[in-house]
């Protein structure tokens, strides 16, 4: 069973560290300097606990955007990502938020098809990683 749990930045750094450097900086070649853009301490921090063991996260800033979302390639395919994701559009709308918008790498696509997420932009560089930025309306 997975726990998904809002956590503060300052208490759970160091798990979500480690995730999203396995994930983004390691598997996928993410500059260092990219991935650590100076704005967890201003966003809504998830983490995905298999019992006391944090296997995934993910964020969200104040005004909905989703970013950050890393599982550990072991949880993957278990629907930890989806629990992640659901969890931040529930964030969003306990705020009241009109949209929820994320920016997608295109293998990643249907995955967010799939939770109702629109494509609202052409294709584009992130990272060296081809992105298309993606919306949900709350209404």
């Amino acid at each position: 069973m997975i726990s998904i749990e809002v956590v503060d930045w300052q208490v759970v750094q160091t798990s979500i560290s480690q995730i999203r450097e396995a994930v983004f900086i390691e598997e996928q070649n993410v500059p260092v300097e990219l991935e650590w853009d100076g704005l967890d301490t201003h966003c809504t921090q998830l983490l995905a606990l298999k019992g006391a063991v944090a296997v995934g996260t993910a964020r969200m800033t104040v005004t909905g955007k989703i970013g950050r979302m890393a599982v550990l390639r072991p949880w993957r395919r278990q629907g930890v990502g989806g629990q992640l994701l659901s969890k931040l559009i529930s964030v969003g709308r306990a705020a009241q938020l009109p949209c929820v918008t994320l920016d997608a790498q295109i293998t990643a696509i249907p995955f967010y098809q799939h939770f109702g997420f629109k494509v609202v932009s052409q294709s584009f560089i992130d990272a060296g990683i081809e992105h298309r930025s993606m919306a949900l309306l709350l209404e």
